[in-house]
């Protein structure tokens, strides 16, 4: 069975699950997906991914997001929804929320479940990923298994 720690940072659609699940063909598959929730990312950043990406309308509503306490409600829905998709999709699935700093988290569950690899399913963080700030190049020097990022689809 192949183990997979997946972190993830809004829910799942059904091309992200089809994307994950469909890595490594005929394998059994179980994901411990790693939801964090928003806030642990400076706002500015975000505005300026939305500007990079050419969207204006987003980075004006950025305040209007909840962070902090406010957005654990809306990432455990998130959560449930991924895991609930994932187990559709016939791997089996467990997550919790991302509650302290998030590398210490995926290194611990990583060592954990002795997990075969880590996926961060995230939107395209261009200010953190010139800097190599982004927690996919993080995670590599910390984890000691492969780390593969990928693009979050919209709905």
């Amino acid at each position: 069975m192949i183990t997979t720690v997946l972190m993830i940072e809004k829910p799942m659609v059904p091309t992200d699950v089809e994307l994950v699940t469909t890595l490594h063909p005929g394998e059994p598959q179980s994901f411990v997906v790693l939801m964090q929730p928003r806030g642990d990312q400076d706002r500015l950043l975000r505005a300026l991914d939305d500007i990079a990406l050419g969207e204006i309308g987003d980075a004006v509503r950025e305040a209007d997001e909840p962070e902090g306490d406010e957005a654990l409600l809306p990432a455990q829905r998130a959560l449930d929804h991924s895991l609930k998709a994932l187990r559709a999709a016939g791997a089996e699935a467990v997550g919790q929320i991302i509650e302290e700093h998030p590398l210490d988290v995926l290194s611990s569950v990583v060592s954990q479940t002795k997990a075969d690899e880590v996926i961060v399913l995230t939107a395209p963080h261009f200010v953190e990923e010139l800097f190599h700030r982004d927690w996919a190049s993080r995670a590599r020097h910390k984890v000691g298994v492969p780390v593969l990022k990928l693009f979050a689809h919209a709905e």
